[in-house]
């Protein structure tokens, strides 16, 4: 039976975070093996990601508010061994897909282990640390979705749509780590957020996306698909309003880069970003 604090520091509700890339990928696919597209999502929403989650709460023990969770409880071995049978079965599954696949989330995994393992901790370096998630996150998950959904198992993806993934990421990442300056220092752990300050995380983020969208409309409209890409950027403006909404008042009191003003971001652009992604991949079989 899985106690309370394992289950709640896995946080399966993060995957909706980190759930665009997988749309993403999608859209650039003609033709999906939607069976074998069902198993990546289990694989990678359902397995992987919620096990790299509770893995890194059981490193940190965070004593205030983490991603997606305002009151974190203290981890147990319990949630130690439960990631370990996790990435067991989302490796043991993966083979069905493919070798290139299973290989993928193996680095998928190790790459994330060494993010979070204090005998190496990768996010106590901001940039070594900034470029494992975006790398991981972004390019290599868009290259699973693009390789395990295609019906003939495409071994070669867009770089442009693997930029683009990991661009937005990037463009975005630094924001979640804004409200945990003193914390994360406290730890030792001296993130890419700290390192820009304040403002200047705001600056870098929106640098960042601008090169993102652009590398996102190259992918969209080398694939032809423009009605689709100004669908995108229709759903992504109100991920820009509530940026500069959020810039002003950060310029104003940095009191504002908190938790609460956070939160509020994660939701608003994921669920802009997944809903533009699913919006775009509808109108793909709709033709």
């Amino acid at each position: 039976m899985l106690q309370k604090s394992t289950i709640q520091l896995l946080r399966f509700h993060f995957s909706i975070f980190l759930m665009p890339v997988y749309w993403f990928a999608l859209t650039q696919l003609v033709q999906i093996n939607w069976w074998r597209a069902a198993l990546v999502f289990i694989i990678l929403h359902v397995l992987v990601y919620p096990a790299s989650n509770g893995y890194n709460s059981y490193m940190d023990r965070d004593e205030t508010p983490i991603g997606g969770l305002e009151k974190p409880m203290q981890p147990t071995k319990q949630l130690f061994y439960t990631t370990i049978v996790m990435d067991v079965i989302a490796l043991t599954i993966s083979c069905f897909i493919s070798w290139y696949f299973a290989l993928g989330i193996l680095l998928y995994i190790m790459a994330s282990r060494a993010y979070s393992y204090r005998g190496i901790r990768l996010k106590q370096y901001p940039f070594i640390g900034y470029l494992t998630v975006i790398v991981f996150q972004g390019a290599v998950t868009y290259w699973l979705v693009f390789h395990g959904s295609s019906e003939a198992l495409y071994t070669k993806a867009s770089l442009s749509g693997m930029m683009a993934a990991s661009l937005l990421i990037g463009g975005f990442y630094p924001l979640t780590q804004i409200y945990q300056h003193k914390e994360d220092m406290a730890d030792g752990v001296k993130t890419m957020s700290y390192t820009l300050g304040y403002k200047g995380t705001f600056i870098f983020c929106a640098s960042v996306y601008a090169v993102a969208m652009a590398f996102l409309g190259y992918t969209f409209l080398a694939s032809l698909l423009f009605v689709q890409f100004f669908v995108v950027l229709i759903f992504f403006s109100p991920i820009l309003i509530y940026f500069l909404w959020w810039a002003v008042k950060v310029w104003k009191d940095i009191n504002a880069a908190d938790f609460k003003h956070t939160m509020r971001m994660n939701v608003l652009a994921s669920t802009c970003t997944n809903l533009a992604f699913i919006t775009a991949l509808i109108m793909n079989h709709l033709e």
